[in-house]
């Protein structure tokens, strides 16, 4: 496990530290936090940044801060489960409100260590992406991120090994339409999440848009987009987030929002109590 500082987002050091990074006129002041929010919200397992810079270590403080929640949330989960399976009852309601409320036991049999992949060639003189290593660093962070020096072209040899599918992508660079023809099939088609950033307002960027409406015609029912528009700015005032919905989710509730407590839920909730037991008895 890779530890950090324990700074999050939101405080004070962190936003001095990110402030070297800030370069004006890229337009992420509110897009960085708006991306670590998607991050704590979706816990991918495996991310994709495409252009570094002021949002990388927002990226990576909200991976550290979802793998923290993540590793205290199934501690939680497998200590309220155990009296209802030294009790052979049936798990209920009280069970799903108590902490962590709602959690999904399937969730939790594999533990959350995502992996950050960051890639920028540094062809824009203007990025601040030869900082980004060092603020990292001074935030504890730097284990958190694989950085990689190279275009989006050249980038598949020097991705970790087993980095598919990707789960989670922010591309800010002139590559949007390279992404869409080479990456999209490999974003996870179970609910994989890609941010694009600035493709409203300018020609090139709704020609892009087009060509995304073509896809979404020739590929039915396996992307859903939606784009955000900054309209105080004059430019670098969009995002694009697309989901891939290949796959549906898997509908763990019923009508009127009723959890069916037997069967698979069951079974995985006492799987994830009895490997954490497990673990806890080897560690001893």
């Amino acid at each position: 496990m890779v530890e950090h500082t324990g700074m999050t987002t939101d405080s004070p050091a962190f936003a001095k530290a990110v402030a070297r990074l800030r370069v004006p006129g890229m337009g992420t002041e509110a897009v960085a936090p708006f991306l670590a929010g998607l991050i704590r919200m979706t816990r991918p397992r495996r991310v994709m940044e495409v252009g570094t810079g002021y949002t990388t270590p927002f990226l990576a403080a909200a991976l550290a801060e979802a793998q923290e929640q993540a590793d205290a949330d199934s501690r939680l989960l497998a200590a309220k489960t155990r009296p209802y399976l030294r009790a052979q009852a049936p798990l209920d309601d009280d069970w799903l409100r108590a902490e962590p409320a709602l959690a999904a036991p399937a969730s939790y049999l594999e533990p959350y260590r995502p992996q950050f992949v960051a890639v920028d060639d540094r062809s824009i003189p203007e990025s601040s992406a030869g900082q980004v290593e060092e603020v990292l660093a001074e935030l504890g962070l730097a284990g958190r991120v694989t950085v990689v020096d190279a275009s989006l072209r050249e980038v598949d040899g020097a991705l970790p090994k087993g980095f598919e599918p990707i789960d989670f992508a922010w591309v800010d660079a002139w590559d949007c339409l390279y992404f869409l023809d080479h990456f999209l099939d490999r974003v996870n088609p179970a609910g994989g999440v890609m941010v694009l950033h600035y493709l409203m307002t300018y020609p090139e960027g709704e020609a892009i848009l087009r060509y995304l409406a073509g896809l979404q015609r020739a590929r039915p029912g396996e992307l859903e987009v939606l784009n955000l528009l900054e309209s105080h700015k004059l430019r670098q005032n969009s995002v694009t987030m697309i989901r891939r919905t290949a796959v549906a989710p898997p509908r763990l509730a019923g009508l009127g929002g009723r959890i069916r407590y037997d069967g698979e839920l069951r079974e995985n909730a006492t799987t994830h109590a009895e490997s954490l037991d497990s673990e806890l008895e080897n560690d001893k």
